[in-house]
């Protein structure tokens, strides 16, 4: 790896698209050692935020740096940083292998490189078929293995579980581990937060261009959890009733499952028990990655769907 420290700063970023504002003020760190999540909702900015740090559009205002120095300013790019924005970015007419021969030539590594990375990734066998045949999942890992060729310290994947199957997910989770491991800087652009979930270690959060929140996942988690109950009822409506009449916020996530907010857990089976409300199963509730996300960018959704009533969310079922 380089000898830049890895961390990636974005400062005070600014971006106008005519009369559409995508980064309002922008600023976050990533820092060495950990996988980053870059998550928000479609129109927050992220996809504009990670071609601003490659040099690829210019911010209006503020800066992206890498290892301490702007994209131009790195004497050899992908020696410093590697990026996979776009799986497709690939002649379909070429061989697999001799994309990312060119790739390495252009900046003078070694064609072992090549062959070290396409296993690396698990493309070694079909090194020398045409791109135009490939998956999206197999288009995935090759422009993962293209920005693995400098073995650099920082990389930036935007959606890189897109298009794998099973199999892959479960690779790709363990991959960008092992990278963080190995001391890189990983930030990985996704709206897939069950993925992330089990492979992220901090969340950036984006929506409207500004940052929502910039917390490890195990905090996130554990403030979306705290002080709700989860509860399993044959009699949702009447237990919905006498949990919103003492006070407590209370949701359907589910036929016969609640979420309740206020009262804990021994205040509800008070309640439903004085009632006479029927109920089989109570416990903590703890949130998902998902859920946390949708709370904390509910507000900053550019386009959303009108909510089922109960009437036609029977009929989807």
């Amino acid at each position: 790896m380089d000898s830049n420290d890895g961390t990636v700063q974005v400062r005070g970023l600014h971006k106008r698209f005519g009369p559409v504002t995508a980064l309002d003020g922008l600023s976050f760190t990533v820092t060495p050692g950990q996988v980053t999540g870059f998550v928000g909702p479609n129109g927050a900015g992220k996809s504009t935020t990670m071609r601003i740090m490659l040099g690829l559009d210019g911010a209006d205002d503020g800066e992206a740096l890498i290892g301490g120095r702007r994209y131009h300013a790195l004497r050899t790019p992908l020696h410093e940083v590697g990026a996979m924005l776009d799986a497709a970015a690939v002649h379909p007419s070429r061989r697999g292998r001799d994309h990312l021969l060119w790739l390495a030539h252009s900046h003078r590594i070694p064609v072992r490189r090549v062959d070290e990375v396409l296993e690396l990734v698990g493309l070694a066998s079909a090194a020398r078929r045409r791109a135009g045949g490939y998956s999206l999942g197999m288009r995935q890992r090759l422009g993962i293995a293209g920005a693995l060729l400098g073995d650099p310290p920082v990389l930036l994947f935007d959606e890189p579980v897109n298009g794998l199957d099973p199999e892959g997910i479960r690779w790709i989770r363990g991959f960008l581990r092992s990278l963080a491991r190995e001391g890189r800087t990983v930030l990985v652009s996704s709206h897939l937060m069950s993925e992330l979930e089990d492979s992220a270690d901090h969340l950036v959060v984006i929506g409207r261009g500004r940052v929502i929140a910039d917390t490890s996942v195990r905090e996130l988690l554990a403030a979306a959890s705290a002080d709700r109950v989860a509860l399993r009822t044959s009699a949702r409506t009447e237990a919905m009733t006498v949990l919103a009449t003492a006070g407590a916020t209370v949701a359907a996530t589910g036929r016969d499952t609640l979420t309740v907010s206020g009262p804990d857990a021994e205040k509800v089976v008070q309640l439903l028990s004085g009632a006479g409300v029927p109920f089989s199963e109570i416990s903590a509730h703890r949130a998902s990655l998902e859920e946390a996300y949708m709370e904390l960018t509910g507000d900053a959704l550019e386009f959303a769907a009108a909510p089922l009533d109960e009437a036609d969310e029977e009929g989807v079922r």
